[in-house]
This record gives C-alpha cells, sequence and structure tokens, in this order.
C-alpha cells in the first residue's frame, strides 16, 4: 500500500506567519506551495522551496483566485481571458523561484474557492486546463476525488491525481462539509489517523451523518493552516507507517 502525503505551504506573508512548514516538510511528500494570489511573498515563497528541495518533497503550485484579503476562499466570476492568464503567471512564477532553489514544479493544485468551482464550474475548470496545457502540458492536475474535473482534465490530455482531505468533513454526497458548517474542519489527530487509514485500506470514508462514501484518491491532504496541523499530520504518518502504507509523492 503506497499513499502521497501533502499539505498547503509557502503562506505566510510579511510579518504573518501561516503554519509550520519546516515541521511539514519534514512529514509529507508532496508540498502545494502558494503562489502570492491567495497567500505567499517571494521571500518566503524562494525558503519555502529550498527546504522542499532539501527534503526531496515534491512540489507543486497552489494556484488561487487574486484574492489576498479572502486568504482565495471567496467564490468570483472570472472572466475565462482573465483566469486563464493568471494561472499561466502563478505557475511561472513559481517555476521560476523553484529553479533558483534548485527544484521543480510537477504538478498544480489549485487552492480554496478557485479549487471548489472548477470541481463543478466546467467553463472555469477548463480555463484551469487551458492555462495548464499553454504553460506545460506534463503537469499532473490535483483535484477532488469523486469530482466531474477529474474527467474532464484527462479529456483533455492532463494527468490527474485525485485527492482526500484528512482534515475536512464530508457529506454523504462525497462532497466536503462547507466551512460555514458545523463538522466542516476536524482536530483529532487520532481519529483523523484511523479516517484516512481507513480510506487507505477500504476506499471508504465516513460522511457527518455517519454514512460511508466511497472515495478514490492517491493524495490526502492536510491543510498547513489548519490548528494542530503538525500534530495531525505526524500521527496520520506514523499510523500508517505502523501498518506498513509507504508514504510517497504520486511523481517520481
Amino acid at each position: 500500500m503506497k499513499m502521497d502525503l501533502n499539505s498547503d505551504l509557502g503562506e505566510s506573508f510579511g510579518a504573518w506567519t501561516m503554519g509550520d512548514d519546516a515541521a511539514m516538510l519534514d512529514i509529507v511528500s508532496s508540498a502545494n506551495v502558494a503562489c502570492g494570489f491567495h497567500a505567499g511573498d517571494a521571500a518566503g515563497i524562494l525558503a519555502t522551496l529550498k527546504a522542499a528541495q532539501a527534503r526531496g518533497v515534491v512540489v507543486g503550485a497552489h494556484v488561487a483566485y487574486r484574492d489576498l484579503a479572502g486568504f482565495g476562499r471567496r467564490n468570483m466570476d472570472v472572466a475565462s481571458s482573465d483566469l486563464v492568464a493568471d494561472v499561466i503567471y502563478q505557475i511561472g512564477a513559481l517555476q521560476g523561484l523553484a529553479q533558483a532553489a534548485g527544484t521543480t514544479v510537477k504538478y498544480v493544485k489549485p487552492h480554496g474557492a478557485l479549487y471548489n468551482t472548477i470541481a463543478q464550474d466546467k467553463r472555469q475548470a477548463n480555463d484551469v486546463i487551458n492555462a495548464m496545457k499553454a504553460i506545460d502540458s506534463k503537469l499532473v492536475l490535483m483535484a477532488l476525488a469523486g469530482s466531474p474535473l477529474i474527467g474532464w482534465a484527462r479529456d483533455a490530455g492532463l494527468t490527474v491525481v485525485a485527492e482526500a482531505f484528512a482534515d475536512r468533513g464530508y457529506t454523504p454526497q462525497g462532497a466536503l462539509v462547507s466551512r460555514r458548517e458545523k463538522g466542516a474542519v476536524l482536530h483529532d489527530e487520532k481519529l483523523i489517523a484511523e479516517r484516512m487509514l481507513k480510506l487507505v485500506r477500504e476506499g471508504v470514508i465516513e460522511a457527518v451523518d455517519g454514512s460511508q462514501v466511497r472515495v478514490e484518491a492517491d493524495s490526502i491532504c492536510v491543510h498547513g493552516d489548519s490548528p494542530g496541523a503538525v500534530a495531525i499530520a505526524r500521527q496520520l504518518r506514523l499510523r500508517f507507517e505502523q501498518e506498513g502504507v509507504k508514504i510517497a509523492s504520486f511523481v517520481a
């Protein structure tokens, strides 16, 4: 058994610290690095990339809506021409910083509202797909497990990795519970670890109503900005290793 663990990193901005990138990079196998639109400044992003390279952690571009004030979690109706260019811009910026850090951007994981929107919205999904193909068609897209986006991206010729979330609640339909609702974010690291171990073994996650939701995923995310994120990721890795689940990125 094998599973990728990823986390959203590089999100500190100026004097404001978000998460503990150094600690998370000792645990995860893939790092979704902010590109400056929802979080992150150039110096901080570069430092995170250098730390990822030193630890052999695979790097992905965590692209987002242009929304620093809302941390990229506000829904936006962006024109296709703008969204395509914005995604290309962010990937290109991260590629330049990654080259300077001695590493390479291997995949793209949209962030926040953009991630959730393109999971279902074909127009914006195609904008992100077209942007990736325009800058580097070999980039892998990380997408919400079970979402229509996976089929759209594969039909367009992209390689896609399906993702589940360790620290988020699921609806009976397999969607993430809205952050505005009870049960959206989970905090008990031992409970989370057992949930994810069941996902790896049986391909199911318990929904907020107690039902079992089938989820096929190749990567599991622990949000770097969640309270107790490092403890959650550390417990998750510990339980996986105890049960013989290898932690490894989905790319070589």
